[in-house]
């Protein structure tokens, strides 16, 4: 295809839906540092169910129909040079190589313990790590969670569910876990939490180990700096919200203070010539919304415009979290919306028509083999 190329530096599930809307129209290069697309979405369900977890949240880029327009190039990107327009990638096997760019979407999103790593990894690598994960957790008797955001409670929640005789406790430092979420949410959710035996212990600030990274399960005590006693398990999953954004490959004067990328409300970033961001690595705002709420097709959209000369769309970010906390239940999958009421989707619609016909088919455009996928 000729015409202008788009470069999309990052294939999680914000830049792989950004390629699929605009490969119809544009050459468009993925550059990723995972084999395919590996979602850090439901970590409860990776943890406790990682087959079915797969089934929804990671594909091979070749499965997705979406992506048969789209090279992709497996590497880790090393710089990003605006003069030439171009950036610089490091391949499995050690070499180098670079690739040009009429328009560059930097979608590279945080690093936010195990489940989200920037590492270049192979599939052995991948499932490696997915696997040790649930088979730490699988032998503990004891789990505790620490942290307050939808990854903590989704990961006790899951785990009290799945094994109903380990002792699973969820500690978070404010009065409320899912503090960005409506107070509808947390309510309702705290109800299941009860129900499933997961013990809730408000007010407890963790003091993060040495050089915390989040990358590991750990097994020493947690202590406080709230001043209560220390607590022990065999196993403690931090999911504490500590993320960190995958930009050490750009410019600095790209960035804000925390290491973000620096974002116009248009998704433009200031200071540069076809370069746009999104989603979690996009200082849009506090929430970093531009990962969710549909903001591939805005951007899409707007690169559209770009490309055309036309006025671009501002994105108007949302007050609060919303969609999935738990994830699929034997019973359904439970979805948020933003004022906080809860719509319960029966297991039979969503496996029969949200994830085949809604998701597969309509978001990302189709995806081979999905109903030979373990349920």
């Amino acid at each position: 295809m000729t015409g202008p190329r788009i470069l999309i530096a990052g294939l999680g599930e914000t830049g792989v839906l950004t390629a699929v809307r605009l490969s119809r129209r544009y050459d468009i290069v993925g550059i990723s540092s995972k084999p395919g697309l590996v979602s850090g979405q439901e970590l409860g369900l990776r943890l406790t169910r990682p087959e079915r977890w797969a089934r929804d949240y990671r594909f091979d880029f070749g499965a997705l129909r979406g992506l048969d327009r789209v090279r992709v190039v497996h590497g880790s990107l090393t710089g990003l040079d605006l003069e030439t327009r171009s950036v610089g990638v490091r391949h499995l096997d050690g070499t180098e190589s670079r690739e040009e760019y009429d328009v560059l979407v930097i979608s590279t999103g945080v690093s936010n313990g195990f489940w989200r790593r920037p590492e270049l990894q192979s599939v052995d690598e991948v499932d490696a790590g997915i696997r040790e994960a649930h088979e730490r957790l699988a032998s503990a008797s004891a789990v505790v969670v620490v942290g307050g955001g939808a990854a903590a409670v989704s990961a006790a929640g899951n785990i009290a569910r799945v094994w109903p005789d380990k002792r699973v406790d969820l500690y978070f430092p404010g009065e409320r876990a899912l503090p960005s979420h409506h107070g509808r949410v947390w309510a309702r959710v705290r109800a299941q939490l009860e129900a499933a035996g997961v013990g809730l212990h408000p007010g407890h600030r963790a003091v993060l180990p040495p050089d915390f990274t989040g990358e590991r399960i750990t097994a020493d005590p947690v202590t406080w700096t709230t001043g209560q006693a220390p607590v022990a398990a065999e196993a403690v999953l931090w999911a504490v919200g500590r993320a960190r954004p995958n930009t050490d490959w750009l410019p600095p004067e790209l960035l804000d203070e925390d290491g973000f990328v620096r974002a116009e409300p248009d998704l433009r970033v200031p200071g540069t010539e076809g370069v746009f961001t999104i989603g979690d690595v996009a200082a849009t705002d506090p929430l970093r919304s531009s990962a969710r709420n549909f903001t591939h097709t805005l951007l899409a959209a707007n690169v559209r415009a770009y490309l055309d000369g036309k006025p671009l769309t501002t994105f108007q970010a949302p007050r609060r979290r919303w969609g999935s906390v738990l994830g699929p239940q034997p019973d359904g999958h439970t979805i948020y919306a933003p004022d906080g009421r809860g719509y319960r989707v029966p297991t039979w619609a969503a496996d029969g028509l949200m994830q085949p016909l809604i998701v597969n088919r309509g978001i990302y455009r189709g995806v081979r083999g999905w109903r030979r996928r373990p349920r």
